[in-house]
């Protein structure tokens, strides 16, 4: 299946760029936005042949194919001898054994720092309920093909700082690659200075992009201010008090949850609850295609933002 779909990435690789993405300066740097890219990778991983992409399942395997051929067309080197990182946990059910596996990928800042920040989204979903594949769209082949337009830029214009990108698995099972992923990292724990997650970033009529995470860590307010005023989508600050409210408070809903429980500060960009959450609707038909790309111009320059206050961040955290 590898070389199936190490083919067609070399015709997708093929489109042209089209929007021009905002540097730290304020001005336009070389790298643009290419935005029938980034919608072709989220049909791809939204397709009914990635089977709703569960966890231990063969299309898991596929999406993790399509991921990892991506990253190698890139240029963007493994982290370690392979991009594949294993992990087990048990279902809290049945108790059944399942194997996991987090692709991650690196790509060295310019700076001799060790100051290093995670980009990462979740590439699993829920599966099959029967014959019905729930694709999994928006949750979380968004993110992914996000995470990738993020890699694509890096590989263009250096970070200053090591970027690690973390896509990974078994997050519908309670985070549980995330959880993997901060249990044995693969850099000193300490280095990791920042986790900027994506989950759920293509469908938002009202063109929503939420920064959950200031409340925890207040400095990093004036980083999504300064990203919003030059987004084409609205970037409100919120979902991350402590409430009562059913869904009030996403701190935990997602895998940057798992960064901050080890005290890691962590921006997690994503829309609201929508009717095609968690259900079999949730297909790149349904999504908000305009807003997507628009969010993912914001969600790169939030990358790039990061990475250059990401001393001020280590600063202000004590990492």
């Amino acid at each position: 299946m590898r070389a199936i779909l190490a083919s067609s990435i070399l015709s997708l690789s093929l489109f042209s760029t089209a929007c021009v993405a905002i540097q730290p300066d304020g001005e336009s740097g070389d790298w643009s936005l290419n935005r029938e890219q980034l919608l072709s990778d989220l049909s791809v991983l939204a397709a009914d042949d990635m089977e709703g992409r569960a966890v231990g399942t063969d299309g898991n395997a596929r999406a993790r194919a399509y991921i990892i051929d991506r990253l190698e067309a890139m240029g963007v080197e493994p982290v370690g001898d392979s991009y594949e990182h294993g992990f087990s946990f048990e279902m809290p059910r049945t108790r059944d054994k399942v194997d996991g596996t987090n692709i991650l990928a690196r790509i060295e800042g310019v700076s001799d720092s060790a100051r290093t920040m995670v980009v990462s989204a979740h590439f699993d979903h829920e599966g099959m309920r029967g014959e019905q594949i729930w694709n999994g769209a928006d949750d979380n082949a968004s993110g992914v093909a996000s995470v990738l337009a993020v890699a694509e830029m890096f590989m263009a214009e250096p970070p200053e700082h090591d970027v690690i990108f973390a896509f990974v698995d078994a997050e519908e099972n309670g985070l549980q690659g995330a959880r993997a992923f901060v249990a044995a990292p693969p850099i000193p724990v300490e280095n990791i200075t920042f986790n900027l997650n994506m989950d759920m970033v293509a469908m938002s009529t009202d063109r929503i992009l939420w920064a959950v995470g200031t409340y925890h860590y207040p400095y990093l307010t004036p980083i999504v201010e300064d990203v919003a005023s030059r987004a084409t989508v609205s970037m409100p600050m919120g979902y991350d008090e402590p409430t009562e409210e059913p869904g009030g408070d996403w701190t935990n809903l997602t895998d940057s949850g798992a960064f901050h429980a080890a005290g890691i500060p962590f921006i997690y960009l994503g829309v609201d609850f929508h009717p095609h959450y968690h259900q079999p609707t949730d297909t790149y038909e349904n999504m908000t295609l305009d807003f997507f790309q628009d969010a993912s111009e914001a969600i790169a320059d939030f990358a790039r933002q990061s990475d250059a206050q990401l001393d001020m961040i280590g600063e202000a955290s004590g990492r």
